[in-house]
């Protein structure tokens, strides 16, 4: 009985794919699709009840199951399309293997049921891990990504590097803040590193310390620390706080802190006009001017 039941789907395959297109276009019709044009929502729909088929055909062995779902991650489509999408098929399918015979009695039924479940049920939890695996990488890639962008080390010229710093600093980033210059300082042979601090918008004492804690760390390395983008409020804030960064230099603004690393690195600008304008365009794109 079981494969006459999979025969009698795949052989009207055609008109299961219209009954079951007709009730999710409907059933579709909320919040994922309502900004989405209407080509690809049918087109989308069509490849999704071909999966399905070629998923019972091959016995729920079917590698074109996981590339769609894993496309429709990358577009931005729920979970709940894919799930939704399968009960539909079980009721539809359900549906039209009743209605090819007359004669219904309860374990003939309850033998539909069961053998339906058998097909769908495996696909449902295919493509839910399916999902949750490719979202979960996504994901974890993406936080990797905001860790790298939260406390970048950008390698300037030769044996300078700079770290801007844009948002508040907790502990937690205050800790990636220090490894990630230690690291940095070593692979990029760096003797002078600028922190600059024009996107922090408050420093308060937690903030100067981590600050202090990095500076020191570097300076424990061989290299030295600049800390630029002091602004006049911030100033006085550490004034009254009384804060010491007297052990490293501290200037206003990135120009100034690069013209200071150019001292320290043994470097010059030289009085020759070409020399000149390229690194003044090298401190004005440095310094956002």
């Amino acid at each position: 009985m079981d494969e006459n039941l999979k025969d009698i789907v795949l052989e009207h395959s055609d008109d299961i794919v219209k009954m079951w297109l007709e009730e999710i276009n409907t059933s579709n019709k909320n919040d994922y699709t309502s900004t989405i044009s209407d080509e690809m929502v049918e087109n989308t729909n069509r490849e999704f009840v071909n999966v399905i088929f070629t998923s019972i055909e091959k016995n729920g062995l079917s590698s074109e199951l996981d590339e769609f779902s894993e496309r429709l991650i990358n577009l931005g489509w729920p979970l709940s399309y894919l799930t939704e999408g399968m009960q539909v098929f079980r009721r539809v399918v359900t549906g039209y293997i009743l209605k090819q015979t007359d004669k219904i009695d309860s374990d003939y039924f309850s033998e539909v049921l069961k053998e339906v479940d058998g097909w769908v049920d495996p696909i449902i939890n295919r493509l839910v891990n399916e999902y949750s695996g490719s979202w979960e990488n996504i994901v974890s890639l993406q936080r990797v990504a905001l860790q790298e962008l939260s406390a970048p080390l950008i390698p300037v010229m030769e044996n300078i590097t700079i770290m801007p710093l844009i948002g508040t600093i907790d502990t937690e980033r205050a800790k990636l803040i220090m490894e990630n210059l230690l690291d940095g300082v070593i692979k990029h042979n760096a003797e002078v590193v600028l922190i600059d601090i024009t996107g922090v918008p408050v420093v308060d004492t937690m903030v100067a310390h981590h600050i202090i804690q990095a500076a020191e760390a570097v300076r424990l390395i061989g290299s030295r620390c600049i800390l630029v983008g002091i602004r006049p409020e911030i100033a006085q804030t550490i004034v009254n706080l009384g804060i010491d960064l007297g052990k490293f230099p501290t200037k206003s603004s990135l120009r100034k802190g690069f013209q200071t690393a150019l001292e320290l690195t043994n470097r010059r600008i030289e009085e020759t006009q070409n020399k000149e304008e390229d690194i003044e365009k090298l401190i004005d794109s440095l310094d956002g001017e």
